[in-house]
């Protein structure tokens, strides 16, 4: 039946609203599959899910992440100010290298989970960082950054809308960014990153991803990301949605927010412990809640499962042992590069130990699943830190 008027309409109206990308046109332009994803028109897929999954695991794939928050920060203490509000260490950080952690509320719930790279002083001695937030919570990290960090000690830039941000990720993602980029980029460790030149113009290189594979992130002006994009697409590579995004993050068991972690959730549920620097830095917000649970042992876990059959186990659906609702799934898929259907989930602590037989029930069935050791899968190209 065709579509009225007024129902084209309401999804004019709907599309409007949503922001999008400097990016927006080439999605259109190369016929991606478009959604509303956080107050964003963001591609989901191009050529398909499962063929821009296996592009980024065995040659290189590249998506557009500019929808992410984008802050520029800068303080004569800024490590120290900024130590406050994160569980890890930040003032181990070097210039040139970066540290992923989460912001804490008072009940060590996760805010959101960032990437603080530090850039080191400038000629007047002022500390230089880039933080990246989601974007689902840019504005609430942003309110949250500015209420709680001393006034005037800090500057605070939010360049979420002037930047372009681009992944490159895959074994092929060095020789195909490397070839337009000035400096050497294999010379860049696992976190670490550089103010390079790129295409002629300036740009912000970080070896960092969400894909479980080698790979870059890359910010730029938007004239210089549409070039980069263009120039990219001619060398070979596969331009990725949403969808190869979350099924690649899975696999290598990184956790998504607002699904996986939460205000309602702590590091050290959430398998997240490594962020917890407790013995080598002072107060934080969250502290005392991460204390005392260190000291007794959490009551829940986020654990792998590997579904024993085909079924999938998705978003929402209960954990069983026996007949008693333990948990429920996270985040689930068919994970393409092994084969099999993998999920997260939080379980009693008692439960979450890899080998623990366990059911999840999909649609009224119950079907067997089993605790496995995170992550799903590790990739071999990977840098060190």
């Amino acid at each position: 039946m065709a579509q009225s008027k007024a129902a084209r309409e309401s999804q004019d109206q709907i599309a409007v609203q949503l922001s999008r990308t400097p990016l927006f046109d080439l999605a259109v332009e190369q016929k991606a599959r478009l959604t509303a994803f956080a107050g964003w028109e963001m591609p989901v897929s191009y050529s398909g899910i499962n063929h821009e999954h296996e592009a980024v695991r065995t040659t290189a794939g590249m998506f557009d992440i500019s929808h992410m928050g984008k802050f520029a920060l800068e303080g004569k203490q800024l490590l120290e100010d900024l130590q406050l509000l994160v569980p890890s260490d930040l003032k181990r950080l070097q210039p040139g290298a970066a540290q992923y952690t989460v912001l804490l509320n008072p009940q060590a719930g996760i805010i959101d989970d960032i990437i603080f790279y530090y850039q080191g002083e400038d000629e007047s001695g002022r500390q230089r960082g880039m933080m990246i937030v989601n974007a689902a919570t840019c504005n609430n990290d942003k309110a949250w950054l500015l209420a709680n960090l001393e006034a005037g000690s800090v500057t605070l830039h939010d360049i979420s809308r002037e930047k372009a941000l681009i992944a490159v990720q895959g074994p092929q993602a060095v020789a195909k960014l490397g070839a337009l980029v000035t400096e050497d980029l294999a010379q860049i460790k696992a976190f670490g990153h550089l103010e390079a030149t790129l295409l002629g113009k300036s740009a912000f290189v970080a070896r960092t991803g969400y894909t479980g594979e080698d790979g870059f992130e890359v910010m730029v002006d938007p004239e210089v990301g549409v070039q980069l994009w263009r120039e990219l697409l001619d060398a070979g590579v596969t331009p990725c949605g949403l969808g190869a995004r979350d099924t690649l993050r899975l696999e290598a068991a990184m956790a998504l927010y607002g699904q996986d972690i939460s205000e309602q959730t702590t590091p050290l549920e959430a398998g997240l412990g490594w962020l917890v620097h407790l013995e080598s830095k002072g107060d934080f917000i969250g502290r005392q809640v991460l204390e005392q649970q260190k000291a007794s042992g959490v009551k829940r876990r986020l654990v792998g499962i590997q579904m024993l059959g085909r079924h999938i186990a998705r978003h929402g659906y209960p954990i069983l042992a026996g007949t008693e609702v333990v948990g429920e799934v996270t985040s689930g898929t068919l994970a393409p590069t092994l084969g099999k259907a993998i999920a997260l989930a939080y379980v009693p602590r008692k439960l979450a130990k890899v080998g623990q037989e366990l059911e999840v029930e999909i649609r009224g069935k119950a079907y067997q699943a089993i605790v496995v050791k995170k992550p799903f899968y590790r990739s071999l190209n990977r840098p060190r830190v």
